[in-house]
């Protein structure tokens, strides 16, 4: 068996802790990230030769750095997608890249999950894992239900139809997410299922369904595996739900008790949480009095009061802070679609932005001027680049620094600085084995990141 962890999505509703440019998967809950946490899953189920990672060739490094200490030779399992196309297009690109480049057989199985759902008894979900095998073999598409624990609306719904075996049930249909009347109606039924989103089947069984419902998507594979990455735009955005589930007659559903959220918003963030006497979900530092059944989460040292209130979610960042009515956490997203309408910086990044070097923080910025606080990973460089508009003067704080300016190669140690004039090529490195930590101040009529001349880069950016 092989798997495919999907880690392109954006996670728009955790906003402003997760951002288009540093999505949910990269988020750490109790100091792990929930990438780390899938990979780590699935470690005990394969081998980490045979997990793969799919991912947005923009969160390539992100994905390194969060699993490197798992898997030194991560980077020949990952699956680069130029551009988002859903899970469908996802699929394809990964069944794709496992016949060509792996040389897998089609009758292979497959297991296809998200990179940022939070599972809680790992060992029974292992196990469902491994019975759905047998099924898989058979040509049926095994999805894995989640028994209702509330009527949630944020949801998508699976109706269990005629049993096959113990646990594994036909299909009778999927839901789309319902108003709050029909989640009632499902959850007193019992026989509606949260759809996961976990998909085991046969490499053969997938391209057969794509072959018979749709056709035009079905082409790709005929595709070698680099010209389907040069036409991958052309690709539908389109779920798997919508092109393969809600159509074929091989869909099976694994009646799962497992403890499980998508973390797809606050409220769910929320229901994997401890919370105090109050009903209150507290991260970070955090005083309440009299505070009832409420959400607060902050990433910094900021102090967070809260008296007197009720049903409210709080969520502090260094550049953004989130007020909302419990129940309206499914809006998150139409105010970061709003924000990126109107170029807020905030819809996209953190003031600590990380690169594949290292990271960079904003600590101040102002009228012709920028205050970055630089890390620079140990034996790593930075492009050669120049500015147009701005000259850059760095301050070492920590470790040792190679700059060469204009050809000419300059050491800095702590408390020692140098000066970058405008329009000159340089370059900075860390040729030690701590990281490198600086201070650079930018000052210029423009100090936008755009204003950049990149004339080599080890990591292939231009």
């Amino acid at each position: 068996m092989k798997t495919i962890i999907m880690a392109g999505g954006s996670g728009t509703r955790l906003w402003p802790v997760s951002r288009e440019n540093y999505p949910k998967q990269f988020i750490k809950i109790n100091g792990e990230s929930l990438l780390s946490k899938t990979y780590k899953r699935f470690l005990k189920l394969c081998d980490r030769n045979d997990i793969y990672i799919i991912t947005n060739e923009k969160y390539k490094f992100y994905v390194i750095n969060e699993l490197f200490n798992l898997n030194k030779d991560i980077e020949k399992n990952l699956i680069l997608e130029p551009v988002g196309k859903n899970t469908s297009g996802a699929i394809i690109l990964s069944v794709k890249f496992l016949i060509e480049k792996i040389k897998v057989s089609v009758k292979e199985s497959v297991f296809v999950t998200p990179s940022d759902h939070i599972i809680l008894n790992e060992d029974e979900f292992i196990k469902y894992v491994k019975n759905a095998e047998t099924l898989s073999k058979k040509g049926y598409i095994v999805t894995f239900g989640i028994k209702p624990t509330l009527p949630h609306t944020g949801y998508g719904y699976i109706k269990i139809g005629k049993q096959i075996s113990k646990d594994f049930y036909k299909v009778d249909k999927f839901t789309e997410k319902p108003d709050i009347k029909k989640a009632e109606e499902y959850f007193k039924s019992g026989d509606y299922y949260w759809n996961s989103g976990m998909f085991k089947f046969s490499i053969a069984t997938i391209m057969e369904e794509f072959k018979k419902y749709q056709p035009d998507m079905y082409k790709f594979f005929s595709l070698k595996y680099n010209d389907l990455i040069e036409k991958f735009n052309e690709l539908k955005n389109i779920s798997i739900d919508y092109t393969i589930m809600e159509n074929t007659k091989k869909a099976v559903v694994n009646k799962s008790e497992i403890i499980w959220s998508d973390v797809g918003g606050w409220e769910s963030f929320a229901e994997i949480i401890e919370k105090d006497d109050d009903n209150n979900v507290k991260v970070g530092n955090v005083f309440s009095l009299n505070a009832k059944d409420s959400i607060i989460y902050s990433d910094n040292d900021k102090l967070i009061s809260l008296i007197d209130v009720k049903d409210i979610i709080v969520v502090n960042t260094d550049d953004a802070l989130l007020i909302a009515k419990k129940g309206s956490g499914e809006k998150v997203k139409e105010v970061v679609d709003a924000l990126k309408k109107q170029n807020y910086r905030q819809a996209l990044e953190h003031t600590t932005v990380y690169r594949p070097w290292g990271s960079y923080t904003v600590l101040e910025e102002g009228l012709r001027y920028k205050i970055k606080r630089i890390v620079v990973k140990s034996g790593h460089k930075l492009s050669e680049q120049m500015h147009y508009h701005r000259s850059e003067h760095w301050v070492v704080i920590k470790g040792t620094a190679r700059v060469i300016i204009d050809g000419k190669e300059h050491m800095i140690h702590e408390n020692e600085s140098i000066y970058v004039p405008k329009s000159t090529r340089h370059r900075l490195e860390n040729p030690g084995k701590v990281d490198l930590e600086l201070i650079e101040v930018q000052n210029g009529e423009y100090v936008g990141e755009d204003d950049i001349v990149r004339f080599d880069d080890i990591y292939g950016r231009r």
